[in-house]
């Protein structure tokens, strides 16, 4: 059965972690004592749903928990110090912190420390999310009790909107350039004025002409993507953000 402990503190665990090439020891009250934290947990470094959508969604939402009075994220499993910082590095999750619950201790005193066996992890934690103010955990979203990995419950958007379900959340933005090409610079330019974050695709790095060709039916660049939506070049770009400002204006 698993464990929603809302209302109760968090474990008083020590947490062996490193800085630099020191280990230092944090414990629960230097994580936890006098901040907001939202605080997600997972199964394991490196593992597909966790390297795909959990970490990268909630790094990228950093700015606006952080708006909405969220002192720190943290990202916590039974793996070790060494593990997790490289994974951190891997991730390029730098808004992050990235917590290492080797022994499990935390996870075991949150009631979410399961049995992994049959994959050769050994004990895990489960997956969940969870706000803590001051020590004091207000919520948690924890994942079914299902076979496998269930990922449902505690994304990053959830808990957001949890803490505030009227926010506003950053645009999907990606813009396909190539180097050397005034244009994308335009582009680029154009998003960084609106203060609109973005995914930069080199052209022969991180992609072809033919996948422009298949995707935007483009031969041109930039291509811009906001939200599932092809708006095209700079030109395109200018017109469409300028829209948008009318938009709010007559809001």
């Amino acid at each position: 059965m698993l464990k929603n402990i809302e209302g109760q503190r968090v474990p008083q665990v020590t947490f062996k972690t490193r800085e630099e090439h020191n280990w230092v020891d944090r414990t629960s009250d230097d994580i936890f004592a006098g901040k907001t934290v939202v605080l997600f947990s997972l199964p394991g470094a490196f593992t597909p749903t966790c390297s795909s959508s959990h970490v990268p969604r909630y790094n990228q939402l950093a700015p606006v928990f952080k708006q909405k009075g969220v002192d720190e994220i943290i990202c916590v499993s039974v793996n070790d110090a060494f593990v997790m910082d490289e994974w951190k590095r891997a991730q390029k999750a730098d808004r992050i912190t990235f917590l290492p619950d080797g022994n499990g201790d935390f996870s075991e005193g949150m009631g979410l420390l399961v049995n992994k066996n049959d994959l050769g992890f050994g004990k895990r934690s489960w997956r969940y999310s969870m706000l803590v103010k001051d020590g004091v955990i207000e919520k948690m979203f924890i994942e079914p009790d299902q076979p496998g990995d269930p990922f449902e419950a505690s994304d990053a958007d959830t808990m957001l909107e949890y803490i505030d379900p009227q926010v506003e959340k950053p645009a999907d933005v990606t813009v396909f350039s190539r180097s050397g090409c005034p244009f994308c610079a335009k582009a680029k330019g154009l998003l960084r004025d609106a203060g609109m974050e973005f995914e930069e695709l080199h052209l022969n790095r991180d992609y072809t002409d033919r996948s422009l060709r298949a995707i935007a039916n483009a031969t041109s660049y930039p291509q811009v993507f906001i939200n599932g939506e092809h708006i095209g070049g700079a030109d395109d770009l200018e017109n469409w953000l300028e829209e948008q400002r009318k938009q709010k204006s007559a809001a």
